[in-house]
């Protein structure tokens, strides 16, 4: 067991995601929410310009509706035969989150148990779920232990609500739990159905959030047990969470009559330009390794990529190489933002990588940070241990989501099919 300045550390044993099969391409989104008529000449150019100027090629939905391809007999979201948005009631679109965000919560925590292939269904001591994008109950996490066959006494929690940033409040409980009893294993899972919310508007707040969202989940085994360090992933080292003194107003996520109202000012990336150093320093300062080091010196960068904008602004502010943003973009380009899973899909896109060459025996390091409602900046320190195993080709043993799809890094990821 590890033990860095009499803490025993943590570690996650396996990060893992899931997407729905049905894939959108933006510039197709584009050409159909641009078309709808009741859109304003300055709407229809927000349109344009907020989907081509978002660096996205691609991103999954599991609202089969939203591609021309698909045939509905009572279309609820997108009338391919007219070409026009529907606009469903909120319990139209939270219903479909509960039978669909379902199977990503169960596909995506089936990959990261089959991924630490020694930690046996009844170790699971704690379950963690997240979700921002849709309630029912009994919720995921109910789900997620009936589906696996968990044992009925596992410690479940929920998050919900919280928004982009919510995987770290979730991957430090997890630490907390752990550090609390050694034996804990906890099963963390976070799964998001964005694309359930997307409507028509004039409203630059909405144009952007159909412009730059999309569904995904990704789960994580963490653990302390003696031995896991033998075959980590990664270390968790600190987190930290600072509230930026303006921008309460700037960004929010409300519940309306037709689904969930996001509010994303144009204000936001200019908060974080001016904030982000301030909100990395609590977080640095807690190990002398790396608060001495210039940003640019901390090898990887797991950046939530809330939007292009976002990302520009924090590599020019922490002078950060082109290659550090690589996974962020990268992530951004091939599926969108996904809320609170999509900063587990760029570490695990870093875990993916090969070792540097500089990299030391004792593990290379990881900066993360996700933002959110209030503003909230989120932010967590890492240590990569070890490349993750290679993705492999066709469905894993013992797991209901088998199908894959195409995956930044590679040819092709394994990612969950929704189950059957």
């Amino acid at each position: 067991m590890r033990v860095k300045n009499d803490v025993m550390t943590v570690y996650v044993r396996s990060l893992e995601t899931a997407v729905p099969t049905t894939k959108l391409i933006q510039s197709e989104a584009r050409d159909v929410f641009a078309a709808q008529p009741g859109l304003s000449r300055l709407g229809s150019r927000l349109v344009t310009t907020c989907f081509d100027g978002a660096a996205i090629d691609t991103r999954f939905t599991a609202v089969d509706e939203l591609t021309n391809s698909s045939r509905a007999d009572n279309p609820q979201f997108y009338d391919p035969e007219t070409g026009l948005l529907l606009n469903p009631s909120t319990k139209v679109r939270n219903d479909i989150f509960a039978r669909e965000a379902t199977k990503l919560f169960v596909a995506a925590a089936r990959a990261a148990l089959h991924a630490a292939p020694d930690i046996d269904l009844l170790d699971i001591t704690h379950l963690v779920t997240v979700s921002c994008t849709g309630f029912f109950n009994p919720g995921p996490d109910y789900k997620v232990v009936r589906e696996l066959g968990l044992n009925p006494s596992v410690q479940r929690y929920h998050l919900g609500f919280m928004g982009c940033y919510a995987a770290f409040p979730a991957l430090r409980a997890a630490k907390l739990f752990c550090e609390s009893d050694p034996d804990a294993v906890v099963l963390v899972v976070c799964a998001e159905l964005c694309s359930l919310h997307v409507r028509t508007s004039n409203d630059p707040d909405t144009i952007m959030g159909s412009a730059l969202f999309a569904d995904g989940a990704a789960a994580a085994v963490v653990t302390a047990r003696p031995g896991a360090g033998e075959t980590a992933l990664l270390a968790l080292d600190h987190f930290e969470t600072v509230l930026t003194p303006v921008g309460e107003d700037s960004m929010a996520w409300n519940i309306g009559d037709h689904g969930f109202e996001m509010v994303l000012g144009n204000y936001v990336p200019h908060i974080i330009d001016d904030h982000i150093v301030g909100a990395l320093r609590p977080l640095l300062a807690k190990d002398a390794d790396v608060a001495p080091l210039p940003y640019s010196a901390i090898p990887h960068w797991a950046i939530h990529p809330g939007g292009r904008s976002i990302l520009d602004k924090v590599q020019s502010r922490l002078d950060l190489s082109d290659e550090q943003l690589i996974p962020a973009r990268d992530i951004l380009r091939n599926y969108g933002n996904m809320s609170s899973a999509t900063v587990l899909f760029v570490l695990k896109y870093i875990l993916e990588q090969p070792l540097l060459k500089q990299g030391t025996s004792s593990g290379e390091r990881i900066c993360s940070m996700a933002f959110g409602p209030g503003l909230t900046v989120e932010t967590g320190l890492f240590t990569k241990i070890r490349q993750s195993a290679p993705p492999t080709q066709g469905p894993a043993p013992e797991r209901s989501a088998a199908d894959e799809v195409e995956g930044p890094g590679q040819d092709r990821v394994p990612a969950a099919a929704p189950v059957a």
